[in-house]
């Protein structure tokens, strides 16, 4: 009886490291639309925390939307662990204090064993400061201020760092459209703003530009008249204006009605502001420039069927936060696979080794936790936005 015990003990862990580590490592060439049959017993449950009303909530809906896509994908294929993932959302209306109950709520009595999000800085700041306490794994997708991951080293992302993306534009503008003045216009309240902006002005003035103006305003501001004509009197090359897509609305209708004629350009906070455009105004931002982590018009077939998929299901188009929402919980799902556990600190270990193919890049980590990729430059054409070339 002891014998068989032993065997039947044997038999069992053979079969868990079996199913351990079977997950795909890459986002699929082409998935089936919908999720699998409902689980049954257990699951795996895994936060996800991002704003779906408010101010920012486009961000919110694209990342959770994308990241619910990767859990149903996995699903369909076995779930992990032999388990299927349950997703566990909570709108944090991008405000930090909501996100910080919305994480307790989580860890605390839904007992996840991991987090996607938050989706914009201040509010991941403060979760991630929060999970220092049980070192729960997290990953946003989209938070890219430097400081995020260096809050703890249980807290990874899958987007761009503020201060990559504020050098690369800065290399671009001197390099690619050989320009020797710029103008910048930012959110002083804005970490990621003003994270970003600090970093262009510091890189384009070492690349031997000049600074033609620089302008600031906090959020909420309607009207940027006053900034604009003196930018418009400094008559720059290139105006870097790396902020969020509802104010870039505003200030590109605003620039085009007073005539300014530099070349307009940011980071990947204007994914989403064609949508805050009329028929009328969408030609305020033709020709300008910014820096993403994939292209709409890409090629890949992976690209194009989450696209396809992703419209289906929701109605309109995804922006680059859902590939990111996607690729981050494709990310978490797959270390948690290769730790064989649920272990906050194995899940952590596996994911400073994961090797990842996914639909914004391929991916590993740096030592500080953030993504090794290269980025794209897309313009804007005719109400479209269109691939330009890779760079950085």
């Amino acid at each position: 009886m002891k014998k068989f015990v032993c065997c039947a003990l044997a038999a069992a862990m053979a079969m868990s490291m079996v199913a351990c580590g079977g997950a795909s490592s890459s986002a699929p060439a082409a998935s089936a639309a919908g999720s699998s049959a409902a689980a049954t017993g257990d699951t795996v449950k895994v936060g996800v925390l991002g704003p779906l009303t408010g101010a920012v909530s486009v961000y919110g809906i694209n990342v959770t939307n994308g990241a619910k896509m990767a859990a149903e994908d996995v699903n369909a294929k076995g779930g992990v662990l032999g388990k299927q993932v349950e997703v566990v959302l909570y709108d944090e209306k991008g405000d930090e204090t909501e996100a910080v109950n919305a994480y307790n709520k989580m860890v605390d009595n839904d007992k996840v064993v991991a987090l996607i999000g938050d989706v914009t800085t201040t509010p991941t700041l403060a979760v991630a400061q929060a999970s220092q306490e049980t070192g729960l794994p997290m990953i946003t997708a989209s938070a890219s201020a430097q400081a995020v991951t260096e809050t703890g080293e249980n807290v990874f992302r899958a987007c761009f760092i503020d201060p990559y993306q504020g050098e690369l534009m800065a290399k671009y503008a001197a390099e690619k459209l050989g320009a020797k003045t710029y103008a910048v216009l930012y959110d002083d309240t804005n970490d990621y703003s003003l994270g970003v902006a600090e970093v262009f002005q510091e890189t384009a003035d070492a690349a031997g530009m000049t600074a033609a103006s620089v302008q600031t305003y906090q959020s909420g501001t309607p009207d940027f008249k006053s900034q604009l004509t003196e930018i418009k009197a400094a008559n720059p090359d290139v105006l870097f204006i790396p902020v969020y897509y509802e104010d870039l609305a505003l200030i590109t209708v605003q620039a085009k009605e007073m005539g300014i004629s530099a070349k307009l350009m940011g980071a990947d906070g204007w994914d989403g502001v064609l949508g805050k455009l009329d028929d009328s105004n969408k030609d305020a931002v033709n020709g300008a420039y910014y820096c993403s982590q994939y292209a709409p018009d890409s090629t890949d077939p992976a690209v194009q069927d989450f696209i396809k998929r992703y419209t289906d299901a929701n109605g309109e188009a995804p922006n680059m936060f859902a590939l990111l929402g996607y690729d981050a919980m494709r990310m978490m799902l797959q270390s948690i696979e290769d730790a064989c556990s649920t272990d906050s600190a194995a899940i952590v270990e596996a994911m400073t080794k994961l090797e990842y193919e996914g639909l914004t890049g391929n991916m590993t980590f740096d030592e500080n936790r953030n993504p090794v990729k290269s980025a794209v430059i897309l313009t804007f054409e005719n109400g479209t936005t269109k691939f330009v070339e890779n760079f950085g």
